[in-house]
């Protein structure tokens, strides 16, 4: 169900700092455009810890009504709170999307056990087909292939993002779940790589910026034209490098500025980055062959 290209979708604000809803269904537009499998709102790259929850739930709602079908939605739902999780995959579900993805419990960092108790639940009571999100840098906490792949029994737990940066470990979910679940790069920089090893696909950052180029990869190589694939990846892994100059989702919304797509700034605890970083992004950009139409002084 779920693969190809899936783009970690950012959340505009205006200057006053509110939801820019206009364009947030332009951004929408502009991945229906480009031929994008999917749109993830409400993820890490979206701000989601910055929100309320009325915020939260008219993003998705937005995003559901521009895609219109045409794209995936599977929205951001995990909290550390299994009943809170549960809620939100709930609503979401009344919105329309086609799934949720749900990180793994940060701060209270369960065990194994406790994370496949709190996955089956969610699963359960949800009724809404899942992504599950294992992110140990964001979280303190790694989620085992033998745990994925005990999940993957369930008909609702469908694929799984695995931002682990473990290639070994990707394998061994793949290798332990014989098909029953999808697993995506969470990490733009080996999304071919995961894909040579049978990953289906990535939720992307750098997919926010240049969605066709990174559906072109994937889909030269699903096409069976390795050496294509390998050109795009080798001219996709500087753009890649530079979104995490400093924290993500900082130089991505910084690039989209800088390209004149007007997403507006960070909200605190995230500000804006240094000025050499600024001059390191705008030359990668460059280099890549964007326009940029608003560098940094």
């Amino acid at each position: 169900m779920l693969k190809g290209l899936y783009v970690a979708l950012v959340t505009p604000f205006a200057e006053d700092g509110s939801l820019n809803e206009e364009k947030l269904r332009e951004l929408v537009r502009f991945h229906i455009d480009a031929g994008t499998d999917g749109l993830v709102p409400c993820a890490t790259t979206s701000e989601n810890p910055t929100y309320t929850w009325e915020e939260h739930f008219r993003i998705i709602e937005i995003v559901v009504e521009e895609a219109a079908g045409k794209l995936k939605v599977v929205a951001g739902c995990g909290t550390n709170s299994t009943s809170k999780s549960i809620e939100n995959i709930k609503k979401a579900k009344e919105l329309g999307v086609d799934g949720a993805m749900v990180v793994t419990p940060y701060y209270n960092k369960p065990t194994q056990e406790g994370l496949y108790a709190h996955f089956m639940k969610l699963a359960d009571d949800g009724r809404l087909p899942l992504m599950l999100y294992n992110v140990p840098g964001r979280t303190g906490l790694n989620m085992k292939p033998s745990t994925v792949a005990r999940l993957s029994q369930h008909d609702l737990i469908v694929a799984v993002k695995e931002a682990s940066g473990s290639v070994e470990q990707m394998a061994e979910i793949i290798m332990l779940c014989e098909g029953r679940i999808n697993l995506l790069s969470g990490d733009d920089t080996i999304t071919l790589p995961i894909l040579t090893i049978g990953g289906t696909g990535v939720v992307s950052v750098v997919g926010n910026i240049v969605p066709k180029d990174v559906r072109a990869m994937i889909s030269a190589y699903e096409k069976g034209d390795l050496d294509e694939a390998r050109v795009l990846h080798y001219k996709l892994l500087p753009l890649n490098q530079s979104m995490f100059i400093e924290t993500n989702p900082m130089p991505v919304k910084e690039a989209m500025n800088m390209l004149g797509m007007a997403v507006g700034n960070v909200r605190l605890p995230l500000v804006r980055m240094l000025p050499e970083n600024l001059v390191k992004l705008a030359a990668a950009l460059t280099d890549y062959g964007l326009e940029v139409k608003n560098r940094p002084a």
